[in-house]
């Protein structure tokens, strides 16, 4: 089992920052490939970045490209969305998962841990 838990979400206006983190316990972290994903009012829960169980390869949504930067602290457990510029489209619950299997993933069927969700609200 993995336990998973999302913090830094928050209300934030157009063109600011947040930076979410996943902590991680239970099963060997680095074991695992990492996502997040989110979930807007009225729709489905979509895919934002992924990255390796090593670090070395992250994926993207076009959406987020050059504004959101995914990455892990393996030795804290940690995986860590950075988001800038933000856009009250992004606004969302933000979830982070984990895939016991490489690499890393943009389908949320794949994924096998869940943490609960951290809210970020972008205002206009």
């Amino acid at each position: 089992q993995v336990q998973l838990a999302e913090s830094g979400g928050g209300l934030v206006q157009t063109g600011g920052s947040l930076r979410l983190s996943c902590a991680a316990s239970g099963r060997t972290f680095g074991n695992f490939a990492m996502g997040w994903f989110r979930q807007a009012p009225g729709k489905e829960r979509e895919f934002v970045a992924s990255i390796s169980a090593s670090g070395r390869s992250t994926y993207y949504t076009d959406s987020v490209k050059d504004r959101f930067t995914i990455s892990r602290g393996n030795a804290k457990n940690t995986v860590y969305l950075q988001m800038n510029s933000l856009k009250p489209e992004d606004t969302a619950v933000y979830y982070c998962a984990a895939r016991a299997l490489t690499p890393p993933s943009n389908l949320r069927y794949e994924y096998d841990y869940w943490g609960q969700g951290t809210q970020v609200t972008v205002s206009s």
